[in-house]
């Protein structure tokens, strides 16, 4: 903990009013200029994630949905080999999907 204290004693002795100030409104000025063009850099953030992530079409949606139906419709199916009724009752549903 000393350490630390004397850490920042140490930099707190050359660091004058005016360059707090000077600080303070570079800072001020910072925060200001990244509100005003938030929404210019919220569309280039989600143009770079649909860059290197782009959507899926309807059709592979669809069929990835498919996929991971019938696949949990399986291991439902393994998970249930001493109930035969519901076994019988999920192949039905699959049968369906």
């Amino acid at each position: 903990m000393s350490t630390f204290i004397s850490a920042v004693h140490a930099a707190t002795l050359n660091i004058s009013l005016y360059s707090m100030v000077e600080i303070a409104l570079g800072l001020a000025l910072a925060a200001a200029l990244l509100r005003l063009f938030r929404p210019l850099l919220v569309g280039l953030a989600r143009a770079l994630v649909l860059l290197l992530k782009p959507k899926l079409s309807k059709e592979q949606r669809l069929h990835r949905r498919q996929m991971r139906d019938a696949l949990m419709l399986s291991r439902m199916l393994n998970a249930m080999d001493g109930a035969p009724s519901h076994a019988a009752e999920l192949r039905a549903l699959a049968a369906h999907a």
